[in-house]
């Protein structure tokens, strides 16, 4: 059906987008690319995720935060300091809007080295874009329903559709550090969710990770499989992006991968 193959297109290129551009760019320089292919994902960033975009600047300060301060109560995103998955979100969603809006104060460390595109961010910032891309969304379903026979109960998707970049870090953030297995003893409560993470594109590696933060491979084990991987290797080979060594990655590195004990 094509509701469903819509759901899941803007489910994966969105995911894409967050753990290729947000997450191992953005907050880990993994990879360079010149400015063009910059500026290209970063508006395929914004067209992704529409209604729920995030600011590569804000997604990187607070990731870097995350692997510092990871699971203590300093970590803007952990599971073990909130009540539940919802509290979670919307406390991550206050300092995100702090750091986004430059109302509170950032380490040096994080707050540097990541890409910036001020027209962007105020499109994908704005009320305006953030109502539009949502009622685009829903005059789809509309569309299904009244012209496809589309089933009525397919109209609960939308809301995922709104907050899908949220979404996609809520499940991250809550499941990866909460249900799963260890490989490493990280001195947090990272876990590896899955063993093939085809559901999250390699995102719940998350203790793999966490151990090996410069790695592009998130999988460490022969068996775990992380998809967004041979990805990165087909862009590298087609020199759009150009990998770093492990050394130089850590020259971009700016305090995240240093773990904070904090009492």
């Amino acid at each position: 059906m094509i509701v469903v193959a819509a759901f899941a297109a803007h489910w994966y290129l969105s995911l894409f987008c967050q753990t290729f551009f947000l997450h191992r760019y953005s907050a880990h320089k993994m990879f360079s690319m010149s400015k063009f292919w910059e500026r290209f994902f970063y508006a395929l960033t914004y067209v992704s995720q529409g209604s729920s975009y995030l600011s590569p600047r804000a997604y990187a300060v607070l990731h870097r935060m995350h692997h510092a301060f990871s699971d203590t109560p300093k970590d803007p995103h952990s599971p073990h300091h909130t009540k539940n998955i919802f509290t979670m979100m919307w406390q991550t969603k206050n300092i995100y809007n702090a750091v986004l809006h430059r109302k509170q104060a950032i380490e040096r460390q994080f707050d540097r080295n990541y890409p910036e595109w001020n027209l962007m961010e105020k499109i994908g910032d704005s009320w305006v874009s953030r109502a539009g891309w949502g009622i685009a969304y829903s005059l789809f379903y509309v569309f299904a329903f009244i012209y496809l026979d589309m089933h009525w109960a397919f109209f609960f998707l939308l809301p995922v559709h709104f907050v899908m970049g949220p979404v996609h870090g809520a499940i991250i953030n809550w499941s990866g550090h909460k249900y799963g297995y260890a490989n490493f003893d990280n001195h947090d409560k990272s876990k590896n969710s899955l063993v093939l993470d085809v559901v999250m594109m390699g995102e719940l590696f998350q203790n793999n990770h966490h151990k090996r933060p410069n790695a592009a491979n998130f999988g460490a084990k022969w068996f775990e499989f992380d998809p967004t991987y041979p990805m990165i290797k087909m862009l590298s080979a087609l020199r759009i992006i150009k990998m770093r060594p492990a050394k130089a990655t850590a020259e971009f590195e700016t305090g995240h991968e240093r773990r904070v004990e904090v009492q």
